[in-house]
């Protein structure tokens, strides 16, 4: 299906998977440890990295989630690269020439060894949240026992995020009614006032929340979100990413030793 037949709500893209199916604390216990397994591969272990892709390739195949929207919210990595291209630069060690610019090898691989672990965290997270709606999430946070208050406050911020933007959207808005000029300098500023002024409302929105809460009868605890049971098999399924994953780690620490 072309890129463009691809329907999404918010991060989630509305597809009929196996993936989609399953139920969010195990694909949660999942993310988790597949992560640990990628950040526990020692520096320079490219076949494990590159057993690691292959295996979110996979995933995200079962799950149909395109690879071109994968690539489109992969640029909150950006700052890792930045990062990484700045590494061989500034290590020491053995030096690489390469025309006029002098690179560290150590700095090579570690940076090598960094973009590969963050693209891996950043797709694996990516495909969850393709996956799992912001409802579920909550309910499978719940389920695997994390504090009620934290999964009250991420509630919270899932709802008014969009609330938030809205805001901006319309101050936007504004601004362009009232004619306004200016080049970028002018822009940034008006930007920088106008969060000044969405923070004081958002401020203030809190409060009236938070009293129309008391006043409903809140008592300091959110209810606990409803969410689906997982079944042995759909725990098995959820476990086989992770589990290939740690596999491949002990493939490569025993080589390595």
């Amino acid at each position: 299906m072309p890129a463009a037949e691809v329907r999404t709500e918010g991060l989630l893209v509305l597809r009929d998977s196996p993936v989609h199916r399953l139920p969010p604390h195990p694909k949660l216990l999942a993310l988790v440890a597949f992560v640990l397994a990628v950040v526990a591969t020692p520096r320079g272990a490219w076949p494990a990295f590159a057993a690691y892709g292959a295996l979110l390739a996979a995933a995200l195949a079962v799950a149909r989630v395109p690879a071109r929207l994968v690539a489109r919210r992969a640029v909150v990595e950006v700052p890792f690269v930045v990062f990484a291209l700045l590494l061989p630069l500034v290590a020491a060690g053995p030096s690489l020439t390469l025309g006029p610019l002098t690179f560290s090898r150590p700095g090579l691989e570690a940076a090598g060894t960094l973009l590969a672990k963050a693209t891996l965290g950043v797709v694996a997270a990516i495909l969850l949240a393709a996956t799992t709606p912001p409802r579920d999430l909550l309910a499978g946070l719940d389920r695997l026992r994390l504090p009620r208050a934290l999964v009250a406050i991420a509630s919270f911020m899932i709802r008014y995020v969009a609330v938030v933007a809205a805001d901006l959207h319309r101050m936007r808005l504004a601004r362009q009614s009232r004619g306004e000029r200016g080049g970028a300098p002018a822009r940034l500023a008006a930007v920088a006032g106008g969060a000044g002024t969405l923070f004081a409302r958002s401020y203030e929105r809190g409060e009236r929340v938070h009293h129309a809460m008391l006043a409903r009868g809140y008592t300091g605890r959110m209810p606990a979100p409803d969410g689906p049971t997982a079944s042995l098999a759909q725990w098995t399924t959820a476990a086989l990413l992770p589990a290939v994953a740690v596999a491949v780690l002990a493939a490569t620490w025993a080589v390595g030793s």
